[in-house]
């Protein structure tokens, strides 16, 4: 099982993937004016305005529940694999991939905004990469083969990583206690006690749907980012003479890499989409699912979540490791041997270890009981968008067929989840990272490649972008879109909300400017 996962994972994460990855966000970039600069104080600004309301939630909350997803097993264990694989390199190749990136978020986010809908059963708002395709392509095979991918990657193959990592860090705190054996794998009983706690408040969380997870990750994940962020921040200037030798090091081996320069951009490529999930079609989930004024504005915020992800947590674990020298760096022969040891041999790569190391090296035990706990936090709210996002495709393909099939689908989605988290909690780290990374190719090639063709064909997100900095640059005190006014087709809420702002509007044209909140 273990070879075919290989193979396959071989054959998707093929070199034209990775050029396709960072190809595309150089052409969006380029098409945007680096809309990713020019905007930054704007994605500022947006992240503290918007509310939620009955049908949505904030942009904030989008940005959290977004953020969730993004902020996981990939900023703490997947720094230290793409170090330990590609060499400090891989780093750079992290930075490059969410400086463009952040214009590829743009671009699914505000597609997401644009061909978002409300659930003809709950009444909440529903998009992202599946409804877009099937609106803006007009190919409703398309979307449905998207969201097939999506349940299967979200549901199935990336909340294994997540569990695989936070059960690690578990047992390097708590031991591995009593070794059993379950299933056929030999499991340390404080493991099992470990992944009994996952399961039971992965469950109470779920079962409350997208509002209860929103806030949930609305104070959950800012909270464990910004003290991770400062940690580290403690041990770079204890080790502040080395920074300069540190950012040299990292942009130095970029481009004569000590594991080769394949295995640096590779391996950065990879762990930098597999973090900061930009053009994998994860994002537009939560994005379609705030209540915003303007199309435009989500994707700017979810263009900024990006940047938090890779350029300040990504990069606070790398520069934690490499300046306390707390890795390993494995060549690409077969026989694995290390072009550089640091530490003992039997550490795992593909595991938080290495950060827990450089943090412990720090603070002492307090540091690895800080990453176990940082790991949990991280990686539990990336399982809860990893539900969301599956529990959304889950009701694109069954929102006409009734509420029975409706409930069920979502609570097999549901059960499906916890399974897969107790299967990657308790099986071999490598094993499951090659699945996960299965996932997420899989959904990085489909949407990549059916983003480019609507940009190819329509162009709306540039066109929602120059209306956005048109009515910016006007000063209005309320943003609006007409879809009509662009030619843009099949956005039902738009049409539906621009027909009620002009019902309201005729009957009072002295509130141009105003909206009131039954509207939204």
């Amino acid at each position: 099982m273990e070879g075919l996962v290989s193979l396959v994972n071989g054959i998707i994460w093929s070199p034209a993937l990775i050029y396709l990855c960072l190809g595309a966000g150089l052409f969006y970039s380029i098409m945007t004016r680096f809309v990713q600069v020019r905007l930054f104080g704007e994605m500022i600004k947006l992240l503290f305005t918007g509310k939620s309301s009955t049908d949505g939630i904030s942009s904030f909350q989008a940005l959290a529940v977004s953020l969730a997803g993004r902020v996981g097993m990939g900023n703490i264990a997947g720094v230290a694999a793409a170090i330990g694989f590609g060499g400090p390199g891989a780093v750079f190749w992290m930075w490059v991939v969410a400086f463009l990136g952040a214009s590829t978020a743009y671009v699914e986010s505000t597609l997401a905004q644009i061909y978002k809908e409300k659930d003809v059963i709950t009444g909440e708002y529903r998009g992202g990469p599946a409804y877009y395709f099937e609106r803006a392509l007009g190919q409703k095979w398309y979307g449905i083969l998207f969201a097939i991918a999506s349940i299967l990657s979200c549901g199935m193959f990336l909340p294994g990583v997540q569990a695989n990592g936070v059960i690690s860090a578990f047992a390097q705190v708590m031991g591995e206690g009593t070794i059993m054996n379950v299933a056929g794998l030999e499991v340390g009983s404080m493991r099992l006690v470990g992944l009994g706690i996952i399961l039971v408040v992965l469950g109470i969380i779920i079962f409350g749907g997208i509002k209860r997870i929103a806030t949930f990750t609305e104070y959950a994940v800012p909270f464990m980012a910004v003290g991770y962020i400062a940690l580290a921040l403690i041990i770079m200037f204890s080790n502040f003479s080395l920074i300069p030798d540190v950012f040299g090091m990292i942009v130095g081996d970029a481009f004569t890499a000590q594991a080769g320069f394949g295995a640096a951009i590779g391996w950065g490529v990879k762990r930098g989409i597999y973090s900061n999930e930009a053009g994998q079609g994860t994002g537009p989930h939560a994005a379609a699912a705030a209540e915003v004024e303007h199309p435009s504005q989500q994707g700017l915020v979810q263009a900024f979540s990006v940047y938090v992800d890779t350029l300040l947590v990504c990069s606070a674990t790398a520069f934690m490791i490499l300046s306390t020298g707390m890795y390993n760096i494995q060549g690409t022969l077969p026989d694995g041997q290390f072009i550089v040891q640091n530490v003992a041999a039997t550490t795992e790569i593909n595991a938080p270890a290495f950060t827990q190391m450089a943090m412990e090296s720090v603070y002492g035990t307090f540091g690895n009981v800080f990453i176990a706990i940082a790991v949990f936090f991280f990686a539990f709210t990336t399982i809860l968008a990893y539900y969301y996002i599956a529990e959304v495709n889950v009701t694109y393909l069954t929102r006409f067929i009734g509420r029975g099939a409706h409930k069920t689908g979502l609570f097999l989605a549901k059960v499906l989840i916890m399974v897969m988290v107790a299967y990657g909690g308790l099986n071999s780290a490598g094993y499951v990272w090659a699945i996960g990374d299965i996932g997420v190719g899989l959904m990085a090639w489909l949407n990549i490649v059916g983003i480019l063709v609507i940009f190819i064909v329509a162009r709306p997100t540039l066109t929602m972008l120059k209306d956005y900095e048109a009515q910016r640059k006007a000063g209005v005190k309320r943003y609006s879109f007409d879809p009509a006014k662009f030619g843009i087709k099949n956005a039902p809420y738009w049409e539906e909300r621009h027909l009620e702002e002009q019902r309201r509007l005729a009957k009072d044209p002295l509130n141009k400017d105003l909206l009131d909140e039954d509207l939204k």
